[in-house]
């Protein structure tokens, strides 16, 4: 989606797509879907939509929902062919997207982490393993001369 035309209609059918399911399409196997993301390829022939089901814990819930959205691409493509404008309507692909269930993975893991980390601070003893001050110090040239080298 390099060209800014691509990108609007990619925008304009994320906006098609998610009032459809908002408004129109009533099956009851559409959970509380959100439409996450819209890619159109650059001759706008192929559009692959990207959804979220809020609440689907299983995946016989998610497997339902995208059987519904399946079933519903012909009147939401055609809704989008009327609304476009264009002389060709897209092709629809819905695909699950799994991000948010990849950036909560991540978000425990980085907890986990975090939690180890405090751990072993708090394991740690308050002495240093050396010095005070672990830094070299210039040493101090001593200015004495010796007097009886001097004879």
């Amino acid at each position: 989606m390099s060209s800014p035309r691509v990108r609007r209609i990619a925008d304009r059918i994320k906006v098609i797509v998610a009032q459809m399911l908002e408004r129109r399409i009533k099956d009851p196997r559409i959970g509380f879907v959100t439409v996450t993301d819209v890619r159109v390829t650059g001759d706008s022939q192929q559009a692959t939509i990207f959804y979220t089901v809020l609440g689907a814990d299983s995946e016989a819930e998610l497997a339902g929902t995208a059987a519904a959205l399946e079933s519903a691409k012909g009147l939401i493509r055609s809704e989008v062919a009327k609304q476009l404008g264009t002389r060709t309507a897209p092709t629809l692909e819905f695909i699950h997207d799994a991000l948010p269930e990849t950036a909560r993975h991540l978000d425990d893991v980085l907890a986990r982490a975090k939690a180890q980390d405090d751990a072993v601070a708090a394991s740690r003893g308050a002495t240093y393993a050396g010095d005070a001050d672990p830094y070299k110090k210039p040493r101090e040239i001593e200015d004495e001369w010796d007097e009886d080298d001097e004879e």
